[in-house]
């Protein structure tokens, strides 16, 4: 059941941006009263699943699920059709029409992806608001026990301050990209700033290790369950331990520390148990444990015993305007910043480049149109800028061709169009195989 609520999600997601990319296309192209020949859902390499022709166009749906394409009549496309480039120019065909016209149809799609990101934002912002817990709020600091950037010089209980100069105002799904992106932090440690240099190979790194996330919130030791073994048969499911060898344990990490340092030793505890404080002993074994598995608490639970205040802004209609399009900007530059990443060979960000599954595999076990519309509006984005990418077979390099083209008053010739169109798709296709070779080779071990 877990895979189908993934698979749907990842289905719908890629359906829905793929059918509204090339509407970016198809619409300014019938408006310039240009033929459109086929418009498709995924690829139909030999056969389709589903088609249906309704005036000069054929709709359908392919069986290769690797993307969708409308086919413009006289262009220079994936479909390679040199018979019909060989007749002589017809007045509904592409390459008839005034580049502005050609220019404005190639980007109608990314256009599409943009505007589609900003909206869902928008979108976001209205229905669900804005939720997170204020950076101010963490009075002790940060759980932080990725070796990766313990490594790099920080500790649990450090205060995140600013990324790159920027201040971290909240704590929320995306403060870890945030850190992941910036060269230097700056963090408050017993009361005093300092700066941290991020490692450029950071990304690299952390694919070495399970735990991924640069930082957490600091919770609680919650006895999740007791084991059937333990000598500690006095603690309940839902116990939290405050003390423990008469120091505070307001936190898990702390306790970790006290009970690492008693092995072997039976030591004073003071647990919360129905609200209220009890004292008991706990008996630790040689190896450092009190037989017991640890729980979590809900960010609610967490506020209503005084560790974390929520806040949530509600926003009007209008509000959630200026408020998504700042949101949209931000994940557009992110992701930006992302690309540059990848394509700088001292990252080795590259290794991390994914596939199909990867995308896939970001998608919830669970059904949440929250997650959905945020994952939804992100791969829009990105859908976007990599379309824009000067390659020759994706709508940037039909971009750069036609800008060539209005800047310099010379047309390309078809041969030389054909030629690029062809080398940029075994660029595609290369980097295709790189993406979910990514993805196998992950698989296989593990990482």
């Amino acid at each position: 059941m877990d895979l189908f609520i993934k698979l749907s999600q990842f289905l719908l997601s890629l359906s829905l941006l793929i059918i509204l990319h090339e509407l970016g296309h198809f619409i300014p192209a019938k408006l310039f009263k240009t033929r459109v020949e086929k418009f498709y859902l995924f690829f139909d390499v030999k056969y389709s699943l589903i088609k249906k022709k309704i005036g000069e166009t054929e709709y359908g749906i392919g069986w290769l699920p690797l993307g969708g394409y409308v086919k413009i009549s006289g262009m220079i496309d994936e479909s390679m059709d040199k018979e019909q480039m060989a007749l002589p120019p017809q007045t509904w065909e592409f390459r008839s029409k005034p580049a502005y016209q050609r220019l404005i149809i190639m980007l109608g799609g990314v256009t599409v992806n943009f505007i589609l990101a900003f909206i869902i934002y928008i979108g976001m912002a209205f229905a669900y608001g804005d939720t997170y817990v204020a950076n101010t709020d963490f009075k002790d600091g940060m759980l932080i026990d990725n070796p990766v950037m313990l490594k790099a010089g920080f500790k649990t209980g450090d205060k995140i301050l600013a990324a790159d100069g920027v201040a971290i105002a909240k704590f929320d799904n995306e403060i870890n990209m945030k850190l992941i992106m910036a060269k230097k932090i700056l963090i408050e440690r017993n009361g005093k700033e300092q700066e941290i240099s991020i490692p450029v190979d950071l990304v690299d790194q952390l694919s070495k290790y399970e735990k991924g996330s640069l930082i957490a919130i600091r919770m609680p030791f919650v006895i999740g369950a007791v084991d059937d073994e333990s000598p500690n048969t006095n603690l309940k499911p839902k116990d939290l331990i405050t003390s423990l060898n008469g120091q505070s344990t307001r936190y898990f990490d702390q306790a970790q520390i006290i009970i690492k340092n008693n092995k072997g030793k039976t030591i004073p505890a003071t647990i919360l148990r129905d609200q209220k404080e009890q004292n008991i002993t706990l008996k630790i074994s040689k190896e450092g444990t009190i037989g017991v598995q640890s729980g979590g608490l809900s960010i609610e639970s967490l506020e209503k015993l005084g560790y974390y205040k929520i806040s949530k802004k509600e926003y009007s209609f209008m509000e959630a305007i200026p408020f998504g399009l700042i949101k949209g900007k931000d994940q557009l530059i992110g992701y930006g910043k992302q690309l540059k990443m990848i394509f700088n060979p001292e990252t080795k960000a590259y290794k991390q480049v994914g596939g199909f599954k990867a995308i896939f595999d970001i998608f919830p076990s669970t059904w949440s149109w929250e997650v959905f519309w945020r994952i939804t509006a992100l791969l829009s984005i990105m859908l976007g800028v990599m379309n824009l990418l000067p390659i020759p077979a994706l709508d940037g390099g039909h971009v750069m061709f036609l800008l060539y083209e209005i800047i310099s008053g010379k047309k390309p010739s078809d041969k030389f169009l054909e030629n690029a169109q062809m080398v940029g798709f075994v660029l595609l296709i290369t980097l295709l195989l790189f993406a979910n070779g990514n993805d196998i080779y992950k698989s296989i071990v593990g990482r």
